[in-house]
């Protein structure tokens, strides 16, 4: 039972690794999947996050081994969202489980509005223009760490919506940047989620293993695909989020 469990997760963190890397989302498969297996639902958010910082390793050096990296800016970016990324993992252990799905609910809705509705023409290649053109990307990441660190499915979105309207940057650029941030806030929340006995590590290394495969193979195809097919995958990922919503499956 123990090894079909770690079989179904690898495969399910395959696609969620490529989902959260090339768009987000992936992790509105694999939590569901944690808790069908037993897990409650603060176990099964922490677990995931052992899934989410291998996954973003693997991501961070397959697009430095394409040589599109900016840490300098990455970095300037992520340390903002440490603080919030700590005090939603602190919620998100003591939360009632169903406020947790409200929020959630209401969130993913506005981020697939958001990104919906987002103008094309917008977009600038952050690399072309060297620095951020808005100070409002710095709160934005404050309130993107609280809700990574809280329950993280449909932070990429987040991320994704903030980079193109704020720093308005290519959609391969916003990938390459929003790898390295959110492994920078979950190095934090995933201590406090093992501090306070969240985290099954059988269970989240065969998923870890999965999301980073996944998440390397997405960001070679990120890169040597573009934009037609991170916005191919964001549409798919988008349209996964709001049936769901929906509850049509």
């Amino acid at each position: 039972m123990e090894y079909l469990s770690s079989l179904m997760l690898f495969a399910i963190g395959s696609v969620a690794g490529m989902l959260n890397v090339m768009a987000g989302g992936g992790s509105a498969l694999t939590l569901p999947a944690l808790i069908f297996l037993g897990l409650d639902s603060a176990l099964a958010n922490g677990t995931n996050r052992v899934a989410i910082l291998i996954q973003n390793i693997f991501a961070i050096l397959s697009f430095r081994q394409q040589k599109l990296h900016e840490f300098e800016t990455s970095l300037k970016l992520a340390l903002w969202t440490i603080p919030g990324g700590i005090i939603g993992a602190i919620v998100a252990i003591k939360i009632d489980e169903q406020w947790f799905e409200r929020i959630l609910a209401v969130v993913l809705i506005a981020v697939v509005l958001s990104m919906i509705f987002a103008p094309e023409k917008r977009i600038i290649p952050l690399l072309e223009e060297g620095k951020t053109r808005k100070w409002l990307v710095y709160p934005a990441m404050l309130g993107i760490g609280f809700y990574g660190g809280f329950i993280q499915v449909g932070v990429g979105f987040l991320l994704m919506a903030a980079l193109f309207h704020l720093v308005r940057c290519h959609l391969v650029v916003v990938n390459m940047h929003k790898v390295f941030i959110v492994f920078i806030y979950t190095v934090p929340a995933l201590g406090i989620f093992i501090w306070s006995g969240n985290v099954d590590w059988v269970l989240g290394l065969s998923l870890a293993a999965g999301n980073a495969f996944g998440g390397w193979w997405a960001a070679q195809l990120s890169v040597k695909k573009g934009e037609k097919m991170i916005r191919f995958v964001l549409l798919v990922a988008l349209l996964i989020i709001a049936l769901k919503l929906l509850n049509i499956f």
